[in-house]
């Protein structure tokens, strides 16, 4: 194994994390900006105004995408174990 395989599996291990994080991370702060706008024009101050929403937000993009993070994750360490053999080499 050499140096540049060490890089390019870290590089592919950032890339995916990126990858299946952005969309709840996307949704989570365009709510949270709805929200402090919101906020900031009622100017209603609870915790809970930005917590909850938020909170349905995730639960329905983990809902809807995370078959597919699954898939994307399974197939990536999928990956990654099949080439186990060739960086022992």
């Amino acid at each position: 194994m050499n140096s540049q395989m060490v890089l390019t599996m870290g590089q592919d291990a950032l890339w995916m994390m990126l990858m299946v994080s952005a969309p709840v991370l996307g949704i989570i702060l365009v709510v949270g900006l709805l929200i402090s706008l919101f906020q900031a024009v009622t100017q209603i101050n609870e915790a809970t105004l930005a917590f909850v929403p938020k909170l349905i937000a995730a639960m329905a993009v983990f809902a809807l995408a995370g078959p597919w993070m699954l898939t994307a994750l399974v197939e990536y360490i999928r990956r990654t174990l099949e080439a186990i053999p060739s960086a022992v080499v």
